[in-house]
């Protein structure tokens, strides 16, 4: 796995970064930090990826299960150290399932295996931050 970031000059701090599966990430700091707000900061990104790799996981493991999941949104809060570095220190995954007839158990089980087996991005984390998540499951 790879990918090239590519400031995009003076005056700005917009980082382009193009990863090795050909897809374009842009990446940009608060104007206080000399950045002009133009996309995601780069801690917001990595976020993101966590929220992306444990949805990923679910909705996998749901469907394998043939399990009727019709839509998966996962909010994610986090705080961070006050001093530098400012790693997390707490995130929190609130995940919302839908889907037709969806067993409770089946869903926090794919929750747990997404956070305790297979997410790489939490296994990074939690090196550092404290995982917690919620379930809530709807009707489709």
């Amino acid at each position: 796995m790879e990918c090239t970031l590519d400031w995009q000059g003076p005056g700005s701090m917009l980082f382009i970064s193009k990863t090795g599966s050909g897809h374009v990430l842009a990446m940009d700091g608060a104007p206080e930090g000399g950045g002009q707000n133009l996309a995601a900061r780069p801690m917001e990104t990595v976020l993101t990826g966590a929220g992306g790799c444990a949805a990923y996981d679910v909705v996998l493991i749901l469907k394998r299960g043939r399990h009727a999941i019709t839509g998966c949104r996962v909010k994610l809060t986090a705080e961070r150290a006050e001093t530098e570095p400012k790693i997390f220190t707490a995130i929190h995954f609130a995940f919302q399932v839908t889907g037709k007839d969806l067993p409770q158990a089946a869903v926090e089980r794919a929750v747990e295996l997404s956070h305790t087996k297979y997410c790489s991005a939490v296994a990074m984390l939690e090196k550092t931050a404290r995982i917690t998540h919620s379930v809530e499951i709807l009707a489709a």
